[in-house]
This record gives C-alpha cells, sequence and structure tokens, in this order.
C-alpha cells in the first residue's frame, strides 16, 4: 500500500489528485483534521509516515514545506516554486528520455504549470530537433478555463451577482511577467523571452494554446506536412500525447480534453505561416493528472495507473 499525504489538498489541483488516488486500491490517503492542516509538527509527522508528498500550496508555503519532507520521501511540487530549480526533475516525461529517466530517478519532482505544458509540447521539440533556432521570437496565445485561477476566482465566477465583464474572455498577464514564464523560456533552452498572451474564458476546464511560426525564421526549411510529421514521429511512442491535423468544422475548442489526462498538438496553416495548437485540461494533464503520472512513474509502476 503507497501512503500519499496532499498538502493543501482542499485546493483545486489537491482535490484533483485526491479524486484520482481515491478511486485505486493500491494507496492510501493520510489526512490531518481540519484543525491541524497548518499545524507543521503534525503536518512533518505526515510527510514521516507517506511513501509519496505532494505540495499543493502558494509557493512560499511550498518552499517551506520541503524542509518538513525526508529527502527519501518522493515529494511532488505543484507550485511554481521549484520548477526552475537545480536538483528538481522537471515533471514533463514526454518531453524526452532525460525528463523521464530523472522522474524515475528522483525524490524531487516539480510539476509543470499548465500553460508551460502546451506551450513545451509545442516549442521543446521543435528547438531539440535544430527546427527552431534557441533565438526565435516565439508568441503564445493561451485561452484557459477560470478553474485555473483557483478557488478565489472559481467563486467569482460562478457567483450569481458576477460582474458581467466576465461574460466575455480576458486577457491578462498584460506586464509579460506570468509566473509560468520562467520555465517556458528555461525548459525549452530559449536565449529570448517568449511574448505570452494568456486569456482566461467563462467555462471551467480546458485551455488551447496556440504558437504561430513563420517558416522562414526557422533553422530548417520546413512545410506543414513536414512539421506534422516530425510531431507525429516524436510523440508516437506516448501515450497521453496525440497530433492531429483534424479540426471540428475549422474550430478548435478548449474544452474538448476535460477530465482527461490528454495533451492534443493541432498542426494547420500553410507553408509560409504554420499554426500550431495544444489542447488539454488545465487541471488534468496541466495539474493533478500530471502529478500522478508521475508519482506512478517514480515509483516504477505504469504511467496510466489511476488516469
Amino acid at each position: 500500500m503507497i501512503n500519499v499525504f496532499i498538502d493543501g489538498r482542499a485546493g483545486t489541483t489537491g482535490l484533483g489528485i485526491c479524486a484520482r488516488l481515491n478511486a485505486r486500491d493500491d494507496v492510501r490517503l493520510l489526512q490531518l483534521d481540519e484543525a491541524l492542516r497548518k499545524d507543521v509538527s503534525a503536518r512533518r509527522e505526515m510527510m514521516h509516515a507517506a511513501d509519496v508528498v505532494f505540495l499543493c500550496l502558494p509557493d512560499d508555503a511550498a518552499r517551506e514545506a520541503v524542509e518538513l519532507c525526508p529527502a527519501e520521501t518522493v515529494l511532488i511540487d505543484a507550485s511554481t516554486a521549484h520548477r526552475t530549480e537545480a536538483g528538481w526533475a522537471y515533471g514533463f516525461p514526454e518531453l524526452s528520455a532525460a525528463h523521464r529517466a530523472a522522474i524515475a530517478q528522483s525524490k524531487r519532482i516539480a510539476n509543470p504549470g499548465c500553460h508551460a505544458s502546451g506551450f513545451l509540447a509545442i516549442v521543446y521539440p521543435l528547438v531539440a530537433m535544430g527546427i527552431a533556432p534557441r533565438d526565435y521570437p516565439f508568441v503564445c496565445h493561451s485561452v484557459t478555463g477560470y478553474t485555473g485561477g483557483g478557488k478565489k476566482m472559481i467563486a467569482a465566477y460562478e457567483s450569481e451577482d458576477r460582474d458581467p465583464l466576465f461574460a466575455a474572455p480576458r486577457a491578462y498577464g498584460l506586464g509579460q511577467a506570468h509566473k509560468h514564464l520562467p520555465e517556458m523560456q528555461k525548459v525549452a533552452g530559449l536565449t529570448r523571452t517568449p511574448v505570452f498572451c494568456p486569456i482566461v474564458a467563462d467555462f471551467d476546464c480546458g485551455m488551447c494554446l496556440t504558437v504561430p511560426i513563420f517558416t522562414d525564421f526557422l533553422a530548417k526549411k520546413c512545410s506543414v506536412s513536414s512539421i506534422y510529421a516530425m510531431f507525429a514521429e516524436y510523440y508516437a511512442s506516448h501515450r497521453f500525447i496525440s497530433v492531429t491535423q483534424e479540426s471540428e468544422d475549422g474550430y478548435l475548442s478548449a474544452n474538448k480534453l476535460k477530465g482527461s489526462n490528454r495533451l492534443e498538438i493541432y498542426v494547420g496553416g500553410n507553408d509560409e505561416r504554420i499554426l500550431l495548437s495544444a489542447r488539454l485540461d488545465n487541471l488534468g494533464k496541466g495539474a493533478s493528472g500530471a502529478a500522478v503520472q508521475n508519482m506512478n512513474l517514480a515509483l516504477s509502476l505504469d504511467e496510466g495507473k489511476g488516469l
């Protein structure tokens, strides 16, 4: 039996992890009484009793929580705190064999951000295969459901007397300092920070990221068909990522993969201007699903168990 403690289980990611693990017969969830959920001694005791600890906390609290956890315990941090830190495996196994091996061997795993997952699924292979130069001026637009903003945003969007402006998509991160940008740049190996334009819209779960590509800026001559073939081959052996050129009658719906741990890459456009999109559930492959997948890999289990 695998003993699991979720520090911060009341948040959206924590609840998602609970839901996935509660359905399994090989996991025992360790729980604190509500009155003790912020008690340092009680949390330390739980972490010492656990085989796996998930941190679903704000960044500063996550950094403090690491000190409570034994070095031999698998620790998976769902916050932004350690995604660019040395000594932490970046929890996106499909990016490369090295990423998968690091997750399997590490006791400290940083779960990727939801926007970053879609961006890296597109950009990492382009750079790793030498198709896009590291200084390519990447631009990314991302439309996401409001659950990605946590309990406060969920309450605001689902309130009966909410602001009428919430009915329309709202761009944010306007100062180009979104918290996912550091991991997007570092993990992809970029020398130029991307322009990132996130947009929250009036639906609960799902997201669709789009990265437009000018082919004359690429390091290699490419066409839509050759880019599609590259992505299809790159992800052919990965069960949670698929590549397609099919849309829904010319549309891409951001909530198509709601409730799943899947990520879909769409390749479109033309040979001068290629359009690359990634769709996923912001709370699935973008959060709790990815966290459970990383736990499975770290424990040498089938990575799809419970997913």
